[in-house]
């Protein structure tokens, strides 16, 4: 039985349709989903998030945020969420680069600014880990 997924950024809407599963990088880990789940809400680690429409997986490189599931529907709001041929390898790694970067400049004290960089840098992996997956 299907249930409706949506995936939404700050920037855009990701995906709203119809699915038959969806697996999503919990913050405690790997988190999967059927129709009639159980209701929660969840926080969501950098990772890969796969769904699976009429036999065909699809799988996207998400950064951090939460998910709403009721029994009927899946909400995910992330900061981004990428398909493998819409992830730039050069763009990330230099994103990656830079906040490694500004992390090594930066006052440990300024809990903020050390988390958002971090934030940056487990995105950027979970983009190159999905890239690099499409090769192998």
């Amino acid at each position: 039985m299907a249930f409706h997924l949506n995936i939404v950024t700050p920037e855009r809407k990701v995906f709203s349709d119809d699915v038959d599963n969806v697996y999503l990088p919990g913050a405690d880990g790997e988190m999967g989903i059927l129709s009639m789940h159980a209701a929660l809400v969840t926080a969501m680690d950098a990772g890969e998030l796969r769904y699976s429409k009429d036999g065909k997986v699809v799988e996207l490189a998400v950064g951090h945020g939460f998910a709403e599931v009721t029994q009927e529907k899946v909400t995910v709001l992330t900061d981004v969420a990428f398909e493998q041929d819409e992830i730039d390898e050069a763009k990330v790694e230099a994103a990656m680069e830079r906040a490694h970067k500004t992390l090594a400049e930066i006052d440990p004290e300024e809990a903020e600014e050390v988390a958002a960089q971090q934030k940056v840098i487990a995105a950027a992996m979970a983009q190159l880990a999905l890239k690099k997956k499409g090769r192998g």
